[in-house]
C-alpha cells in the first residue's frame, strides 16, 4: 500500500489517499479540506497517478476530518463510511463551522456505510481491519493495515500525545482505554499515522508517550 499526507486547514488536518500500486484502487482518509485550493491539490494527484477512487474513510466526526467528505464522494460516484456513533457531529457540521468561526458553507453529512468493529475494507489485496476506538469522540476509529504494518489514528493518538477529550462525546478514561487495548496491543513495528502530526511506531508511544506511562 502507497499513502501519501495532505496537510490541510486551519487546524493542521493530515488527509490521507491510499492507494494500491496494481490495481490504482485508492481511498481518502479524512477528507479535511475546506479550500478550493486545497481540494485542486488532491484532485490533481488523484489524475496525475490515475487513481480510481472506491471509497472515503472518516476516522470521527470532526469539521476538520470532514469538511469535504461528500464533496469528495460526489466527485467520485463513491460512498462515505463511517461511524454511526458520531451521528451528532454529522448532523451539527454547519453548526461546527460557526462555532470555529469558519467562512464556508457547508450541509449536514449524510454516512453511506456505517463502520463497526471487525469490518474489513478491501483495497486491492490489502485488507484494511476498521477498529472502534471511543474517547476522543464517541465514534472514533482506527483503520490498520497488518500487511503494510501501519495503522491511520486520527486523532486516538499522537506523537507524544492523545486526542483531547472536554469536547461533547470525549472521556478521558474510554480514550485511554481505547488506545491501550486497540493501539498499544498492535505489533510494535506498526507505524500510528495520525490525523494531526507526524508519523510514530506503537514502540515509540509504548516507551515513551507521558499520558501512557
Amino acid at each position: 500500500m502507497k499513502v501519501t499526507k495532505f496537510t490541510v486547514n486551519p487546524f493542521g488536518e493530515n488527509t490521507f489517499i491510499a492507494w494500491d500500486e496494481n490495481t490504482r484502487q485508492a481511498i481518502i482518509i479524512d477528507p479535511g479540506m475546506m479550500q478550493d485550493h486545497e481540494r485542486e491539490v488532491v484532485v490533481k494527484f488523484v489524475e496525475d497517478n490515475q487513481l480510481k477512487m472506491q471509497q472515503v474513510l472518516l476516522t470521527h466526526g470532526h469539521i476538520d476530518h470532514i469538511a469535504a467528505a461528500r464533496w469528495m464522494a460526489d466527485r467520485y460516484g463513491i460512498t462515505v463510511a463511517a461511524s454511526p456513533h458520531d451521528q451528532m457531529y454529522y448532523q451539527m457540521l454547519p453548526m461546527q463551522a460557526q462555532h470555529f468561526r469558519l467562512r464556508i458553507e457547508l450541509d449536514e453529512l449524510t454516512i453511506d456505510c456505517p463502520l463497526h468493529e471487525g469490518d474489513v475494507i478491501e483495497l486491492g489485496d490489502e485488507k484494511i481491519h476498521v477498529f472502534e476506538t471511543p474517547g476522543h469522540s464517541q465514534g472514533g476509529l482506527i483503520f490498520y493495515a497488518p500487511d503494510s504494518a501501519l495503522a491511520f489514528t486520527g486523532d486516538t493518538i499522537f506523537e507524544g500525545s492523545i486526542g483531547r477529550t472536554d469536547l461533547s462525546g470525549g472521556d478521558y478514561n474510554v480514550l485511554i482505554a481505547s488506545i491501550r487495548d486497540k493501539v498499544l496491543t498492535l505489533p510494535s513495528d506498526t507505524m500510528l499515522i495520525p490525523g494531526h502530526g507526524p508519523t510514530t511506531t506503537v514502540a515509540n508511544e509504548r516507551d515513551y508517550n507521558p499520558y501512557l506511562a
